[in-house]
């Protein structure tokens, strides 16, 4: 599993080397980038952390980094760091999803407790799409008729019910009962309808 971490995109060396020291203090690692094209570059989809993004760079701006890395479907956190003039484009991104922007000259505390919030914000966000990945994986070794016992059951109807409403016994609906709650690991009605409301 790669490390978590704060991707530094910023033009100016000496910014990026203070950035890292301080990350370092507060025991953040970090990677950084010259460029944004030297990020895209070597950008992959599963990297955990999030991305500390000067507005104005020579080159690619951090707006259209930004939009390069909405295409390609990211899903890390991305914090701009702006200069006064910059605010209208940094509000602008936050509309289309960036996770917030931090204007310059800051307090380094803050903009640590800002990268501290986005890691761990990318972190819940993974964890969700694992557990949501998890429940579609086990809901998908059902059979089509234990899924139409399992709609039966979240209504909340009794055995007898389903095996009138689908022409089988009580012992064929208690057996697919039993699936059912094998198949999704839970042990009640009550805890597959919490699961699957999770889900959605």
């Amino acid at each position: 599993m790669t490390q978590a971490c704060a991707h530094i995109i910023d033009d100016d060396e000496a910014i990026r080397d203070a950035l890292q020291w301080l990350f370092k203090t507060r025991g953040v690692a970090t990677r950084l980038w010259p460029s944004a094209e030297a990020f895209l570059e070597a950008w992959q989809a599963d990297w955990p952390g999030c991305i500390v993004l000067d507005i104005r760079m020579d080159g690619m701006s951090g707006l259209e980094c930004f939009e390069a890395l909405l295409a390609r479907g990211n899903r890390l956190p991305v914090i701009f760091v702006t200069g006064h003039g910059d605010v209208p484009m940094a509000v602008a991104a936050l509309k289309k999803g960036a996770y917030h922007f931090i204007e310059k000259p800051f307090n380094d505390n803050d903009l640590v407790d800002l990268v501290e919030q986005a890691i761990a914000h990318d972190d819940e966000n993974r964890q969700a799409a694992a557990d949501r990945g998890t429940v579609e994986a086990r809901l998908a070794t059902l059979t089509a008729r234990e899924r139409e016992v399992m709609d039966l059951i979240l209504e909340g109807k009794f055995n007898k019910v389903i095996a009138d409403e689908l022409a089988i016994s009580m012992r064929t609906v208690e057996a697919h009962r039993s699936r059912v709650f094998d198949k999704m690991k839970v042990r009640s009605a009550v805890e597959l309808a919490q699961m699957l409301t999770a889900l959605r």
